[in-house]
This record gives structure tokens, C-alpha cells and sequence, in this order.
């Protein structure tokens, strides 16, 4: 049972009952609706936070909002997950949080006070989120995030100019008053999440990484690969990110694979490592199919994610290495080589969202 309202990513929703009472509007991103202006949030329950936005960001995940591969989002509902501001309002209950605080969000809306909140696995959340589809497509509910539809608790996001904070004690951040609102995006997600991964894959000193995807999450998923004490990291996509991502890493080495012609990914890698690297981290997601196999299997319906990325991993590790997965994966995939992870003894880890608590 869900300890914060949920079901409420716009303020106007179920005629207007969760909008402030004063009636005032705010102008607001939204999922398919060209309205500009929402009303207001207000403060529903005594441990909630209204804070007035003064900056946001876009997600690489936002992106499969977009493109209509997350479920249950509903127009009107508002958008982004990262998001920093100063406190305007705060509930009878909120302790740590005051008037005029300036903060940054964690992008996961946890309690503090479930079995795995207390053991800082904040994405795991069991009080947040009460979607049902979560619970039957997943086998457990996963704790809600911001803006990021009613699969995962519906909670208005902050590309607007006031957002909700459920348990604002527990998910906002204090910054330092030398702290730029534009610095401390960063750590609403993609600090939190890009360490994550390096961590939860176990990358140790000396080993050699492979990481796909050089947008924000795998670019500092390389950062982090050499500051854990990685010998080689070598950065993989299609565009002039790969470009970029050398001229600002010392040391990483890079594959941009439309370069490659007729050779794999993998085979690259093989030759650029015998018999492999030790680890791999997936950071580009599920939605990007490559061959027209699964092109065509996810637009009819017949896959949600493609696996092509996370066997391309599993070729490129050496035998009994390591391959995390920190890319958006949201439903099923056909193809997927268990035979190679098997015999090869391939630790696959899925990374989940991070608790940036922990972190």
C-alpha cells in the first residue's frame, strides 16, 4: 500500500482536486496537449514540499516518452524528472526542508521509511508507486519516479514552474549556497546514475571496460571506469559523440560503428583486446534497434526492447567477465543468446534506476 497520493501528474486532474485552491495557473511541458498552462500544485499531504522550479534538463529517457513506448501516460500529465528550485510552501510534517531553501530533487520519489529505503535502495521504494501494470509486467512495483508517467506513480514532473515533492525531507537536497542551480542538476541523475552503474557492474582497478552509448550517462560511465582504476576504456556509438567524448576523456579509445563496414562490434573489440574485455556497461537502451528484424518485431507489437546491444556486450567480454545493464530496458525481447552467457559464464547485471541516495 502506497504511502503518498499517487496518480497526480497534473494538478488538474479529477476536476482540478489536486490544484492549488487559490486558482492560480502555471505555465507547464505536458504529454500531448499544446494548453501551456496547468494550474498550480498544493500541497496534499503534511510531509509534501512545493518548490517554485528554476531549472531543468532533458533525460535520454525522456526520449522513449516521446516516442510512445512508456505505458500509461496520460495527456496533460507533467514532464522531466530532474529538476532544481527554491522552496516556496512546506507541510505541517516536512522537518528538514525550510522556506526558501534552494534544492535540487532525486529524480526516484522514495519514502525513507520502507524495508529497502532503509537500506538506501531507494529505486526499490515499496510506498510510492501504485501501479498495477508495474507490479504484473515486473513481479514487484519499483518506487515512482517524477514525470514519468502513471506506470511509475505519476507524479507531476518539473518542466514547469512549481512541482509537488512527495516526502520532501527524503527527496530533496540542500545545496550550498556556491552551488549553481545549473551545476546541481547533475546530481538529480546522471551522476548518481552513470557512478551507479560503474559500481554496481563492479569495475575494479586494472580492468579493461567497454561502454555503449557516449550520451550523458555513458560519457561519465567512462569518467567514473577510469576513476575506479579501469586500464582501458573504450567508448562505442554511431555519431560524433564518439568524436567528443575522446577529445574530452584522456585516454578513452573509441569505435564509432558505422565505421566498421563488414567487422562487428565485437570483433572490434577482440581485436583491440584478446579475448576480450572484462567488463561491458549498456548504456544506450532497448528502443534503438538496428537490423530490420527487430524493427519490424517492435513495431508490430511482437518485442518492447531489442537485445541486439546487450549480445553485442556478451561477445565482446571475455569468458566468466562482467556485463551491466544501466540503459532503459521497459518490457520483452526475443533473441537474447542465454546459451553465450551461460557456457561463456557471463555475470549479467541489471543495474536498475539508481538509489542516488546511497550514493
Amino acid at each position: 500500500m502506497t504511502m503518498t497520493k499517487t496518480d497526480v501528474a497534473n494538478p488538474d486532474r479529477d476536476g482540478g482536486r489536486y490544484a492549488d485552491l487559490s486558482g492560480e495557473k502555471m505555465k507547464a511541458l505536458v504529454w500531448m496537449d499544446k494548453n501551456d498552462e496547468v494550474s498550480k500544485p498544493r500541497l496534499l499531504e503534511d510531509y509534501d514540499v512545493i518548490v517554485k522550479v528554476t531549472g531543468s534538463t532533458v533525460c535520454g529517457s525522456d526520449v522513449h516518452i516521446m516516442h510512445g513506448v512508456i505505458i500509461q501516460t496520460e495527456k496533460g500529465d507533467i514532464l522531466c524528472h530532474e529538476f532544481c528550485g527554491v522552496v516556496e510552501q512546506v507541510g505541517s510534517a516536512v522537518n528538514e526542508r525550510k522556506v526558501g531553501d534552494r534544492v535540487v530533487n532525486s529524480f526516484v520519489v522514495s519514502c525513507g521509511e520502507c524495508r529497502f529505503c532503509k537500506q538506501k535502495l531507494t529505486t526499490a521504494c515499496e510506498k510510492t508507486n501504485s501501479s498495477t501494470a508495474h507490479k504484473m509486467l515486473y513481479g514487484e512495483k519499483m518506487g515512482a519516479i517524477f514525470g514519468y508517467s502513471h506506470f511509475t506513480g505519476g507524479c507531476a514532473g518539473g518542466q514547469a514552474e512549481y512541482v509537488r515533492v512527495p516526502f520532501g525531507d527524503q527527496n530533496l537536497l540542500k545545496l550550498p549556497d556556491n552551488v549553481p542551480f545549473e551545476k546541481s542538476l547533475y546530481l538529480s541523475d546522471v551522476l548518481p546514475t552513470s557512478y551507479h552503474s560503474v559500481c554496481d557492474t563492479s569495475i575494479f582497478e586494472g580492468d579493461s571496460v567497454a561502454i555503449w552509448g557516449l550520451g550523458p550517462i555513458g560519457f561519465m560511465a567512462c569518467v567514473w571506469a577510469f576513476k575506479k582504476g579501469a586500464k582501458r576504456v573504450i567508448g562505442i556509438d554511431n555519431n560524433s559523440r564518439t568524436e567528443f567524448a575522446k577529445q574530452k576523456i584522456p585516454g578513452l579509445e573509441t569505435i564509432n560503428y558505422e565505421e566498421l563496414k563488414k567487422q562487428s562490434i565485437s570483433q572490434r573489440i577482440h581485436e583491440l583486446v584478446s579475448g576480450g574485455v572484462d567488463a561491458c556497461i549498456e548504456a544506450s537502451g532497448g528502443e534503438y534497434a538496428k537490423t530490420c528484424v527487430h524493427k519490424i518485431e517492435m513495431l508490430s507489437g511482437l518485442e518492447q526492447d531489442t537485445y541486439e546491444m546487450i549480445n553485442e556486450c556478451i561477445y565482446s567480454t571475455r569468458k566468466f567477465g562482467k556485463v551491466g545493464i544501466i540503459g532503459d530496458y521497459t518490457g520483452y525481447t526475443n533473441h537474447f543468446n542465454i546459451g553465450a552467457l551461460m557456457e561463456r559464464g557471463i555475470r549479467l547485471v541489471g543495474c536498475g534506476q539508481s538509489p542516488v541516495q546511497k550514493l
